[in-house]
């Protein structure tokens, strides 16, 4: 959308890795004033489907000495979340120096931009890092912006799909707010706290979550040979996957167990003073009691000892079958490395691992309920969807984030574009938390000239970005 001849508004976009925020900004009519992203592949990315090579460092670009970003109207930023000192009371702009959120702050009083969008990780408003949270607040406020100290946490599976949700778990904090015009900073309506323009966490607008049919999001045409599993993934999977039904019959209508299954908590148990003998060709199954418990030691984290416990008494109460099947897989063999030998069950009642969605872990094989899938992750933890048999495909991940089809990704190896992936923005998110914010904000965007093309732009636009970015062209696809 344009007003006249000029585009909506303008916006920067700071740490924009391939442009989910210029995916959701430029579909509601904005036009991209500066960019920056360090990540050359990312860079080329964002090139080749915005037209603007964002490449830099914006360390360089906005500091003490130099002001290189233009003016905009909107500024945006998915910045990474770093400690702040902790200077008393004074709580500054220069408490944060040395960090990239002080860079942005170097901008936001150079040019006041009339919204601010920040987007980041949801520990930002854990207890690790209250400070931060407490200082990005009041250093906004202090440059003259209406925002709320409530954190918003938005995620694509909280989205119904006609707003543009998607079926990935991806929960982040966004931060807006609006710059407050001098002659209103006495306004009364000033003195009562906003809202945040999302839920802490809950589905948006009465959606059911579990609603979500992943399969309605594959495309089995882009899928890759490196989508495949290995001969070894399957055998770890199928050999669970008989512990999963194995297992069932025992647990008389209940969930298996939701804390981490540790098989080398097994091994802690001892039969006549000795090892289980876990040999495949092992002739007898040892009879373990109560009074066979191992001890724990007591210096270890609590959480672990609470892992060691539960992990024992559920071994104490299905040994007889445990250990007959991991004999049989060769679970304590060379063929299953320590990170194979822990099941986490988060599927609730699925009957087979192959029915749920799986990632392999550092912690071990994760399995949860085939609603919706975890979040994408910039490692090698890209997500299995059991009833394909194979991952996700690099274009599903984008998918996933509100980038279309068309979205090009030319030159790129697909363990960048996961990587890529899972460093991005939600697409669906921004476009959701942009329009709460402007209606909430209306009454004081409206007296400036700026604000009044914000609003149009954004009010007029339609529900779901997905209905602006099926005409997306990238413009130098190759």
């Amino acid at each position: 959308m344009t007003i006249g001849d000029q585009p909506a508004f303008r916006f920067a976009d700071l740490f924009a890795g391939v442009g989910g925020f210029h995916a959701a900004l430029s579909g509601f009519g904005g036009e991209c004033a500066y960019a920056v992203e360090i990540d050359p592949k990312a860079a080329q990315v964002y090139k080749q489907n915005w037209g603007y090579d964002p490449l830099g460092d914006v360390t360089l670009d906005a500091n003490d000495e130099v002001m290189a970003v233009a003016s905009h109207d909107i500024l945006a930023a998915g910045f990474p979340c770093q400690p702040f000192s902790k200077s008393g009371a004074q709580r500054g702009m220069d408490e944060t120096r040395g960090t990239l959120y002080w860079n942005i702050l170097k901008i936001i009083e150079a040019h006041h931009p009339k919204v601010i969008i920040l987007e980041n990780v949801r520990n930002l408003v854990g207890p690790r890092h209250r400070h931060e949270w407490e200082v990005i607040i009041e250093t906004l406020r202090a440059e003259g912006y209406y925002v709320s100290e409530r954190p918003a946490i938005l995620s694509p599976h909280l989205l119904p799909e006609e707003l543009g949700g998607r079926p990935q778990v991806r929960e982040r904090v966004f931060i807006t707010a609006s710059w407050i015009p001098p002659e209103l900073r006495d306004d009364p309506q000033l003195a009562f706290e906003p809202e945040p323009v999302g839920s802490a966490g809950r589905p948006i607008e009465g959606w059911d979550s579990t609603e979500w049919d992943i399969a309605d999001h594959l495309d089995d045409s882009t899928v890759i040979p490196s989508c495949a599993l290995t001969d070894d993934e399957v055998r770890w999977i199928s050999a669970w996957d008989d512990f999963v039904k194995m297992l069932r019959p025992r647990m008389a209508g209940r969930h298996l167990p939701g804390h981490p299954i540790w098989a080398a908590a097994w091994d802690d148990f001892r039969f006549r003073g000795r090892p289980i003998n876990w040999s495949a060709s092992a002739r007898s199954t040892p009879v373990f009691s109560e009074s066979d418990l191992p001890s724990i030691d007591p210096t270890l984290p609590e959480w672990k000892q609470s892992h060691l416990r539960r992990n024992h008494d559920f071994f104490l109460r299905h040994h007889s079958v445990i250990i007959p099947w991991a004999r049989e897989v060769g679970l304590f063999t060379t063929a299953f490395p320590p990170s194979r030998r822990k099941l986490e069950w988060q599927a609730q009642h699925q009957s087979s691992l192959w029915d749920t969605v799986m990632q392999l872990r550092p912690s071990g094989i994760r399995a949860k309920a085939p609603n919706y899938l975890p979040a994408l992750v910039a490692i090698t933890q890209t997500s299995i969807y059991g009833p394909r048999r194979r991952r996700l495909s690099p274009h599903e991940t984008a998918t996933l984030q509100g980038l279309p089809p068309t979205f090009s990704f030319a030159g790129q190896t697909a363990s960048a574009i996961y990587k890529q992936m899972g460093n991005g923005v939600n697409v669906a998110a921004v476009w959701y938390a942009l329009r709460a914010h402007v209606r909430r904000d209306e009454w004081l965007l409206k007296h400036t000239d700026e604000g009044q093309r914000i609003i149009k732009a954004v009010l007029d636009a339609p529900a779901s970005p997905d209905t602006v970015l099926v005409g997306h062209k990238p413009v130098c696809p190759s």
